[in-house]
């Protein structure tokens, strides 16, 4: 229950910073042309709070469903306009001024994404090193010539200090398709270039399985002794009397070897009372221990106790910058993303990638709870990913979408009249029923992920 109220939140929270930025986006550039906000709603249905702010009194609404915002303005379309009041109408702004206004919702989503990606980079972003555990037999892994204790250091131009940055690497080409070069560092830090092959692997292939395993890699195991390396105030672990620095011996009389092999002894008993062998400063202590309980996101009951330990440094590694450095990694980290998800929805939509890579609110709850857990900078590597492909939905010539907006704007620009309004009204409901089909796919996606 706790993890799903931490996902939950972390859900909203992320949704909620990502809708006010991309509505501020549109709010801002209006106000700049003088447009008269009626309402700055985020979420849509009933408001849940609300307050006036400005010399307009527009609203500013806290709506209950947090799935999108919008921001209503004065338009002669959709009530009346007082005299005195015509010139502050949306409908009667330049279409110039009227794509900038639609056009600033996305354009916040990308700038809120470099800004994220920004301050990710100066924190630095931490991970395992890319070091191979295991290749599986007759893979392409094998066939190029990796082998277990081989270290990736770069794939094609792109240094990898993480698997993170071994997997966004590999998405990106496996979308390119083709051939590329893995450089390496062995056991006895000689360095050298792999070449390996992509063109059977499929974007369907990674919504089926994760990327590494249809490479053929694995990731080194970490074997980290059963040490205490961190406690959490008012949990189990620190009510028995465990200190920093104590290695686990034994748990009723069996012998624990690494933190691997205490956590699961943990995770399997509960509230049960357990006899606890440690060594604290070569004094053996034994402790009375009664793990907590807690339920998993597939609803099985662990036991937990607030505890970490402290995996061997060398494992790991973090990439972070300087202010400037970061900057621009960051905006090349936005663009790539954006290309990314570009090329991924045109291959679904011309039916070249399967509709299972499609994720929906469930999948981005469940990412937004790990990526918190995992800390700010992997939050806001999340809250980045999720900003752009807001972005480029957004852009989508669907209407209903701004996307759709702007492709009325350049209609009217190129025939010199708006588009009528039979037409609008047609697009509508064909957005609609795009959008709603949408919405019931992506659920689906998210049920068949959870329950398979």
């Amino acid at each position: 229950m706790i993890d799903f109220l931490q996902h939950l939140f972390a859900f909203i929270f992320a949704l909620g910073v990502l809708i006010t930025f991309h509505e501020y986006g549109h709010f801002w550039v209006a106000r700049r042309y003088d447009v008269k906000i009626l309402r700055f709603s985020v979420g849509f249905g009933r408001p849940l709070w609300k307050r006036y702010f400005g010399k307009d009194k527009s609203e500013l609404v806290v709506a209950a469903l947090p799935l999108g915002g919008y921001v209503k303005m004065l338009d002669e379309r959709e009530g009346t306009v007082l005299p005195h009041e015509v010139d502050r109408a949306f409908n009667r702004k330049p279409i110039g001024q009227r794509f900038m206004i639609v056009l600033a919702g996305p354009l916040f989503n990308f700038l809120f994404a470099i800004l994220a990606y920004w301050i990710m980079y100066m924190i630095g972003l931490s991970g395992l090193k890319p070091i191979i555990g295991i290749v599986t037999p007759g893979s392409i892994a094998e066939e190029a010539g990796l082998k277990p204790g081989h270290e990736i250091i770069a794939i094609d131009s792109h240094k990898t200090a993480t698997w993170t940055m071994v997997v966004d690497a590999l998405i990106n080409d496996v979308i390119e398709g083709g051939k590329v070069q893995f450089t390496v560092r062995d056991s006895q830090a000689s360095e050298y270039a792999l070449i390996i092959d992509l063109k059977d692997v499929s974007i369907d292939d990674l919504a089926e399985q994760g990327i590494l395993e249809r490479v053929g890699v694995q990731p080194v195991q970490i074997k980290a002794p059963a040490v205490i390396g961190s406690l959490n105030t008012g949990l189990a672990a620190e009510k028995a009397g465990f200190k920093t620095g104590d290695r686990i011996i034994a748990v009723d009389g069996k012998s624990i070897s690494d933190w691997g092999e205490w956590v699961e002894f943990i995770q399997a008993h509960p509230e049960e009372n357990l006899t606890v062998d440690i060594m604290r400063n070569e004094e053996h202590l034994v402790l009375l221990l009664r793990p907590d309980k807690k339920e998993t996101d597939d609803g099985r009951i662990i036991g937990f106790i607030g505890a970490a330990n402290k995996p061997p440094l060398t494992l790991f590694a973090k990439e972070s910058y300087a202010v400037f450095p970061a900057f621009i990694k960051a905006i090349e980290r936005t663009w790539t993303m954006s290309w990314v998800t570009l090329r991924m929805l045109g291959k679904i939509i011309t039916g070249k990638a399967s509709y299972k890579n499609l994720s929906g609110p469930i999948s981005i709850a469940q990412y937004a709870g790990d990526s918190a857990e995992n800390g700010i900078a992997a939050f806001l590597w999340f809250l980045g990913i999720v900003s752009v492909s807001l972005g480029v939905l957004n852009l989508l010539p669907i209407p209903l979408l701004d996307g759709g907006h702007l492709m009325y704007y350049l209609i009217e620009f190129v025939k010199g009249s708006p588009v009528s309004e039979t037409v609008q009204m047609l697009g509508q409901q064909i957005g609609l029923a795009l959008l709603l089909g949408l919405m019931i796919l992506v659920f689906y996606n998210d049920i068949m992920r959870l329950i398979g």
